[in-house]
Formats: structure tokens, C-alpha cells, sequence
């Protein structure tokens, strides 16, 4: 492959210096980009994930069109629980469905580990593929669900407000979810492996309902199984990010498992969480995504407001807080890269 041209994001997930602070955005190949709706018009959101050169042509599209840093692939989470076999529905209108959820015993013991390179081999196709086409502009991130965000999705059979099936069976049959979660991790691993294999250069392993826990079930059936794919993982030196939404009280123990980065949302303060967390990672984050719907010159302001939060040095990587929004107009998106590549030499200068 060829020698990157942009390794800021890569030298700051590695709290190396920087002239400034790399950005990009979490769902940035998606929605809000009339080309993205333009190649979507032709295909289903699963059909476009399962063609790489669907996937590949929308994960470069945010590089080209909003200057952004680091590409992510264009894939879902819930790869995997299909790939184990559930019949997965994507609803425009109400979201990803399985519409036999995993709610017994049984059924958690009839699900096989995924085999990447065999079940989701369309996935490293795609990753290979992306690469080749960017020609070292910038580097390629990787990602999948945590395990106990791909068990809620199992669990409960798509989105929920209550999350009562999982936390049904994390009280009353806790040895049951723990046989799925040690599946999932598995799986997780070997997943992320296949993707390093393929060529990517960093993976993100997204807890989006890491917060919907309690402390202390936290890191029993969260924090622990990631730390156990940290742990595990082949990964070659390629940085890994961990991202789990609302657990501001664990943010510490999550900074201690080995991740080289850790992401936070919109509800942190940056200032504390890089007090709590010092030197052992790099931090990620954390604009409000509803802030991109305020006129150009505001974001710039907020984009500030975030920069002076993390302060001088290394090991900032500039993101959102969770997902770009899908109405988003593409030119505040642009106004946020724009100001981010503006404001923060200022906060990279030597000596």
C-alpha cells in the first residue's frame, strides 16, 4: 500500500505531535450527503453494505467531499449477529429488526462464532478495495459493535426505549447473557483481525448502549468483554478507539484496558476527562451533533470552545459526540472541518 499522506489522526491516536488536530466524524458516510442518497436511491441499505465496491465508493465520499481526516468504513454493527445466523431487517422508517430475538438458553447455544473471513468476507473485501482507491490520502478506520451492545440488539429484537428483555436476562438469567456475550467477544475479535488483515489502519469498537447500565453491571457485562478483545486482539500496532456513549463515572477503568483511545460524548466535560484519564490515552470527541444545525460561524465557535477544552499537546482526535445527524446540511459539516483545521494549530505549537 502506499505511504500516507495524512497520518495526523494515526500520530494522534498515538498521542504523537501533530501540526493540528485531526478531525472526523462518526456516520459521516451517510444521509446528510446528497451523493450518499444518490447511490442509496439505487440499492438497500443491506445491499450497499454487502457489495464492497457500494461501500467502498460511499466510505470515500466524506474524504472528497467534507476533508475529513480518516475514512471509516462503510459497514453496520449488527454484521455480526446476522452472521450468526439471525435474520436481520433494516426499516427505513423504524430502524434495524431481528424479528426472532435471542431469548433462551437454547438459542444462545445453537449460535455459531463467526467466522470473518468466511461469513463476513464482503466486509475485508470492501476494506481492501477502499484502500486501493485512496491511494494513502488518508488513513482507513475499521470498527464493530461491543459485545453487550450487539447482545441488547439480539436480546430485545432491535431499538428500545426500556432495554427490559437484556436487563430481564442480565438479573434473572445472568449465566445465559454471559454465555452470549463470550461469543460475541469471540467474534468481535476475530472480526477486527479480519479488518486489521484487510489493511485497515485503526479500529473502533462502538458501546452505544454501554450507559444504559448501572456502574457496577457496567463493567460486568460491558467493560470487561471489551477489555477482553483489547487484551486479546492480534493487532499489529494498529491503534484501537473504544467509544461507549454515557458512562461518565467508568471513564477512568475505561482508559485502563488497553485501548489507545478512548472517545467521549457531548456530556463530558473534555477538560475533566483529560484530567481523569492523563497520559494513558488519546481522547475523541466531542461536539454536540445537534450543534452542526447552527450557522457556520457558531460551529466555529463551539469547534473553539471544544479545542480550548482539551487544551495544549497531543492526543486529540476532533469528532462528535455520537453520529452526524442525517438532515445535517453538508456545508456546516464542512464549516466544522474547516475551523478545526483553522483553530488548532494554535494548541500544536513546539517549544
Amino acid at each position: 500500500m502506499p505511504t500516507l499522506q495524512n497520518d495526523l489522526f494515526l500520530r494522534a491516536c498515538r498521542r504523537q505531535h501533530v501540526e493540528r488536530t485531526p478531525v472526523w466524524m462518526m456516520r459521516q458516510a451517510g444521509r446528510y450527503l446528497p451523493e450518499y442518497r444518490a447511490v442509496r436511491a439505487k440499492s438497500d441499505f443491506l445491499t450497499m453494505v454487502r457489495t464492497p465496491e457500494l461501500a467502498a465508493e460511499v466510505t470515500i465520499q466524506p474524504v472528497d467531499l467534507i476533508g475529513v481526516d480518516a475514512a471509516i468504513l462503510f459497514s453496520d454493527i449488527l454484521v455480526i449477529p446476522e452472521a450468526m445466523g439471525m435474520h436481520l431487517v433494516m426499516e427505513e422508517a423504524r430502524g434495524p429488526r431481528f424479528p426472532m430475538p435471542v431469548r433462551s438458553a437454547e438459542q444462545v447455544d445453537a449460535l455459531p462464532v463467526v467466522d470473518p473471513d468466511r461469513d463476513l468476507r464482503y466486509v475485508m473485501d470492501a476494506a481492501s478495495l477502499v484502500k486501493r482507491h485512496l491511494q494513502g490520502r488518508v488513513p482507513l478506520i475499521g470498527f464493530s459493535g461491543a459485545p453487550w451492545t450487539l447482545a441488547a440488539y439480539m436480546v430485545e429484537g432491535g431499538g428500545t426505549k426500556n432495554f427490559s428483555a437484556i436487563k430481564e436476562m442480565m438479573l434473572d438469567e445472568p449465566a445465559t447473557l454471559m454465555a452470549l456475550l463470550e461469543k460475541l467477544a469471540v467474534s468481535v475479535r476475530h472480526y477486527l483481525e479480519a479488518q486489521i488483515a484487510a489493511g485497515v489502519d485503526a479500529v473502533q469498537i462502538f458501546d452505544t448502549w454501554g450507559g444504559i447500565l448501572a456502574p457496577d453491571h457496567f463493567r460486568k457485562f460491558s467493560l470487561d468483554w471489551i477489555a477482553d478483545i483489547v487484551g486479546r486482539m492480534n493487532r499489529g500496532g494498529v491503534p484501537v478507539i473504544v467509544f461507549s456513549k454515557g458512562i461518565h463515572g467508568t471513564l477512568k477503568e475505561l482508559s485502563t484496558i488497553g485501548a489507545d483511545v478512548v472517545g467521549v460524548d457531548w456530556t463530558v466535560d473534555l477538560a475533566e476527562a483529560r484530567e481523569l484519564v492523563g497520559d494513558r490515552v488519546a481522547l475523541q470527541g466531542n461536539l454536540d451533533p445537534a450543534y452542526l444545525y447552527a450557522s457556520p460561524e457558531r460551529i466555529r465557535q463551539e469547534v473553539g470552545a471544544v479545542l480550548k477544552k482539551y487544551g495544549d499537546g497531543p492526543g486529540h482526535i476532533f469528532n462528535l459526540g455520537h453520529g452526524i445527524l442525517p438532515d445535517v446540511p453538508p456545508d456546516h459539516a464542512r464549516a466544522m472541518v474547516r475551523a478545526v483545521g483553522e483553530l488548532s494549530p494554535a494548541y500544536h505549537r513546539r517549544g
